[in-house]
């Protein structure tokens, strides 16, 4: 399997899966203290947004990349 293809199978499938959830949502430790035997941690939870046509449009360019490689 050449880069080519294995880039367009990769592109398949995260535009399938931004289409699908949208988004995806990650955990930032933004404060910790220790005083003492008291251990204090902040955790912030952040969402990320991907736009519909992102994922339509990964999705379009792996499939465009597969069937450039299937010719060549």
């Amino acid at each position: 399997m050449n880069a080519q293809k294995v880039i367009g199978i990769l592109l398949i499938v995260l535009g399938a899966l931004g289409v699908a959830y949208g988004g995806f949502t990650y955990t930032k430790d933004t404060h910790e203290a220790d005083l003492g035997p008291l251990h204090m941690e902040v955790k912030e939870q952040k969402h990320v947004n991907i736009p519909v046509w992102a994922g339509i449009a990964g999705f379009a360019a792996g499939v465009l990349l597969l069937a450039v490689s299937r010719k060549s």
